[in-house]
This record gives structure tokens, C-alpha cells and sequence, in this order.
């Protein structure tokens, strides 16, 4: 599979000044990590959730959750497991190409059940996502993993959340994040991704932000989204790919603010229809978020609804600017330092402070492509939702 794949390659060539790359499940967990893009979740329960995957996987849809825990009843978690089990043989007779596809549990013991049940068709899964993860916590649903992983001999990776009231309140907030630390390094290879579960973190005081608000206006979460990449998303070596958080919102509301959408990107053909749809559809705040998510060290997102996936996935994309900034930084007889002007003559190029910059920004080049130099955001995001 690939970014935009679902787009016609004579169009995707005319997009793109370097196409995404291919990858399957068995790629590497760099490359994977950074390729996530929009996680679309849905709940195990669905009673054509096998289809539901195909159909998601021919819109583009590169990675999806299928769901045992907060968005199903309690009293339907052995029902959602059978069929859960019965949903997999499905996709493995039809034999099509499917996303990227994770199980979210509740209980560490799920896991090896999970992997015996689901037999031959665990060829398809990628791994596990682990709720509310702490050391405490997070120790068992590993140790679980590992013991799956060498039972089935298929490599299996792990997304913990991030969401624990431990995590949120201040008073336990940094031992909880060091404890977090020293269980995921012990098990980095397994670890594909952090996820961070937001909805809980405003639960536990009682908030919920409107259409008109990202997350980061929110002064207690963004507080501790910065804390989990400080300790969790450094640059150095040591930290791992953090996913932002979900939107919420998919349906008209009153809104109290002007749109954020400039229009001046939009003015030429359907743009401007496209435009109009996005902010009645409450994206623009998406869009912002999206952008305040990459802004602050934080890559892929979890989507709840299928319009939400290409424009996470069309904002992903490298421009040819930050392309040739990246590339100009990262040329072998740049290794001394030194100060150069872009290529755009708009900016200042530091070597060495923009050096992990620029190696994440190529990384995101491989995986999600680098726009051609006339292309933008709007064009990306037409021919995405045109097929």
C-alpha cells in the first residue's frame, strides 16, 4: 500500500514532485511509524466489518483500530470478540489488500486469546493498541505481546495511550511519565507508536472542547502534551512517534467563531465548493489542529469518522519547499554546520539546530511524498476525496 494510492497514478504523478513510497505490514517499524497517517477507529461490533475495512482501504485509509474497549458496551465484549474473529476469516478468504489493522483490548489476557482464535488469518494483524497505559499497567499488556508474538511467530507491535489520570494530574504526572519511559524502552522494539487519548484527559475535569477549539486551546491538555513529548518525543535517539489526538466532530453545530480557513487558496474552480464543505462540516478546526499537531513534535492522528482521513493525510504531505530546506541541511558537505540562506531565499537554514528536523521531515517525504512545487493542500485534498 501507499499514501494517495487510491489516486490514479497519472493524476498522483502530477502531484507529487516525489511520490510516497510503498509499504506493507511487514515494513520497517520506522517506516511504519511515520506511515500511520489517520488511524480510523471502529468498533468491533459491526456486523460488516470486514467490508467496512476493504471500503475504507480503497478511500485510502492506510491504518485502522477495530475496538473492544471504550466504544463498546461492557455487556458486548464476548459477543465483539466472536465477531471480531469471524470479521478477520473474512478479509483473509477475500484476499484483498487491507490497511495496516490493530486491536484495541481492555484486559492484557486478550491479547494471546485474541492470536490463538484468530488462527491462520492473524497474518493480517498488525498488533494491539493498550488503553490507559501506565508501568503498572502497561508491564502486563507487554508481557502479553511478547508472549503472543512467540506463540503465533509473527512479529506483533504495541500502541499504548496515553491517557491515565495519573498522567493528567500534576501531582503524579512526572513519575508517571518516567515510569512510562523505563516500560516502553525496555520493550522499544515492540513499540510502534504513543498514542494520546484526550477525550479522557478532558474527562477528568469535566470538559469537552467545541468544533471552534483544538486541542491545544485547551490550557490543562495542551499542558500535558508537552510534557509526554518532552520526555517521550525528543529528537535524540530515545524518543518514539506520538500520534495527535482525535476530533470529535463530523456534524454541523452553531458555530461562535469566524471560520480560521483563509480564502485565498480557495478561489479557483471547486476549491472554493470545497472550501464552503470543509467549514460546514466543522474541518477548519481539524485543519488547524492537524497543523498545531505537527508543530508541536506529534505525527498521524486518531480519526473517528472517514472525512477526517484526507486531510490529515493531504497536511502530511512535504512541500517542495521544506523539501529542498531538508535536503539543502542534510547534503554530506553540510556535516561541519554552518548557516545557509533557503533555496526559497525566505529563511535562515541552521545545520545543526535543523538538523533532526530536517531527518524527520524527510523521513515524512518517504512516506507520505513531497508535493510538486506547484501543488498544495487544496489540490492534495480534491483529488484525495475525488475517487
Amino acid at each position: 500500500m501507499r499514501h494517495f494510492g487510491h489516486v490514479p497514478p497519472a493524476v498522483r504523478k502530477s502531484l507529487f514532485h516525489q511520490e510516497p513510497c510503498e509499504f506493507t505490514a511487514g515494513s520497517s517499524a520506522r517506516v511504519l511509524s511515520a506511515a500511520l497517517g489517520a488511524t480510523l477507529y471502529s468498533p468491533a461490533t459491526r456486523p460488516t466489518l470486514a467490508g467496512d475495512v476493504l471500503k475504507q482501504a480503497r478511500r485510502g485509509v492506510t491504518s485502522m483500530v477495530l475496538c473492544l474497549e471504550d466504544s463498546i458496551d461492557d455487556a458486548e465484549v464476548v459477543a465483539a470478540e466472536a465477531n471480531l474473529v469471524r470479521q478477520f476469516a473474512d478479509l483473509d478468504a477475500r484476499g484483498e489488500e487491507v490497511p495496516l489493522l490493530f486491536v484495541r483490548v481492555r484486559d492484557p489476557l486478550q491479547i494471546p486469546d485474541l492470536v490463538r482464535r484468530l488462527g491462520t488469518s492473524a497474518r493480517l494483524l498488525c498488533g494491539f493498541v493498550l488503553p490507559k497505559f501506565t508501568e503498572e499497567r502497561g508491564m502486563g499488556f507487554l508481557e502479553a505481546l511478547t508472549a503472543a508474538e512467540s506463540a503465533s511467530g509473527r512479529r506483533l507491535f504495541a500502541m499504548p495511550v496515553l491517557e491515565s489520570p495519573e498522567l493528567l494530574h500534576l501531582e503524579t504526572r512526572a513519575e508517571t511519565l518516567a515510569g512510562i519511559a523505563r516500560t516502553v524502552e525496555k520493550y522499544r522494539e515492540r513499540i510502534l507508536a504513543l498514542r494520546l487519548g484526550v477525550t479522557d484527559f478532558c474527562s477528568a475535569y469535566g470538559l469537552r472542547r467545541s468544533p471552534d477549539m483544538t486541542a491545544y486551546d485547551v490550557k490543562i491538555v495542551a499542558g500535558v502534551i508537552a510534557d509526554v513529548v518532552n520526555v517521550l518525543g525528543r529528537a535524540d535517539g530515545s524518543g518514539f512517534t506520538i500520534t495527535g489526538p482525535v476530533w470529535e466532530y463530523f456534524r454541523l453545530q452553531e458555530r461562535m467563531f469566524k471560520p480560521q480557513l483563509r480564502r485565498s487558496p480557495f478561489l479557483e474552480g471547486r476549491a472554493e465548493e470545497l472550501r464552503t464543505a470543509l467549514i460546514e462540516h466543522d474541518l477548519d478546526g481539524l485543519l488547524r489542529e492537524i497543523e498545531l499537531d505537527r508543530a508541536n513534535g506529534l505525527l498521524g492522528k486518531t480519526c473517528i469518522h472517514p472525512t477526517h482521513v484526507m486531510p490529515v493525510h493531504a497536511l502530511s504531505v512535504v512541500s517542495h519547499e521544506e523539501f529542498s530546506d531538508a535536503a539543502d541541511i542534510l547534503r554530506p558537505e553540510r556535516g561541519g554546520g554552518g548557516v545557509l540562506r533557503s533555496a526559497y531565499t525566505n529563511k535562515m537554514n541552521e545545520v545543526k539546530p535543523h538538523r533532526a528536523w530536517a531527518e524527520r521531515t524527510l523521513l515524512r517525504a518517504e512516506v507520505f511524498g513531497v508535493a510538486a512545487e506547484d501543488v498544495g493542500f487544496v489540490d492534495l485534498l480534491t483529488a484525495g476525496l475525488a475517487e
